[in-house]
């Protein structure tokens, strides 16, 4: 889950052209079309540790040990977990920076134990929700929600939607109102700085234009490279597809955007 918070925020890019950067075929307001893109499945663990304490685990090899109690309670990288038991088949995750909601999650469990339905919710800056609805196949484990569940499916119940504006005349601004993270950079080789509510510092975008309709932009996060990813437009400028390749998996992420 907390993968997915980093995620998804999808590592979408900015580029430049030259003057005529106002009319390039990639300015415009994109949103996701779900059924057509591919996710790299997600994994999570969860291990019973008795007395009512459960170790979560969203992200190797980062862990978690919590009570199941509502409280809220020491987690990653400056958060807080907190875990209710709303009945015998349903939980509720929530997970907080410095007092404010970043997501919660409903975790449903199958009366059989073999699925898990996750409706995931993530709170942009300004507090407006973004839900995805995640499937999960049980792949280790006997009962209850201990167990390595891994995602089938995920159904985006919020529009996931991204804004390309021109930039100092012959640059383009990434806008990413879901992920809280904008980019702003030109087309010359340059790391540029990411700016937004959610942007951490060190995070860099660098791209090049291959063609008028395919771009490729490289991210890295303090020096380390995080992804490279491509962009291209169909012959009838209607459609962006973005192919992630992330430096630490070997198979891409698929995203499908439609112009609005």
């Amino acid at each position: 889950m907390l993968k997915r918070t980093l995620q998804l925020l999808i590592a979408v890019c900015i580029v430049t052209g030259t003057s005529w950067a106002a009319d390039d075929p990639f300015v415009g307001k994109w949103k996701l079309d779900s059924s057509r893109s591919q996710l790299p499945a997600d994994t999570m663990k969860v291990e019973s540790g008795g007395a009512n304490k459960y170790t979560f685990i969203f992200s190797e090899p980062n862990t978690e040990t919590v009570t199941i109690d509502g409280t809220d309670q020491p987690g990653i990288f400056g958060t807080t977990l907190s875990v209710t038991e709303q009945g015998p088949r349903v939980w509720k995750v929530v997970r907080k920076s410095k007092g404010r909601t970043l997501l919660t999650a409903i975790w449903t469990l199958s009366e059989e134990g073999g699925t898990l339905h996750d409706s995931y919710t993530e709170y942009r800056p300004d507090g407006s929700p973004f839900t995805i609805d995640y499937l999960y196949l049980r792949k280790a484990g006997d009962s209850g929600f201990a167990g390595t569940w891994q995602s089938t499916s995920e159904v985006f119940v919020s529009p996931y939607e991204i804004q390309i504006q021109p930039y100092q005349g012959d640059g383009f601004s990434l806008i990413d109102s879901v992920a809280g993270i904008n980019k702003s950079l030109k087309f010359d080789g340059t790391d540029y700085p990411s700016s937004g509510p959610n942007a951490s510092p060190g995070m860099l975008s660098s791209g090049r234009r291959i063609s008028d309709r395919r771009l490729e932009l490289t991210d890295k996060l303090k020096g380390k490279l995080q992804s490279t990813d491509d962009f291209q437009l169909s012959p009838d400028l209607q459609t962006m597809t973005e192919t992630q390749h992330p430096a630490d998996q070997g198979k891409p992420t698929i995203l499908v955007f439609k112009r609005e």
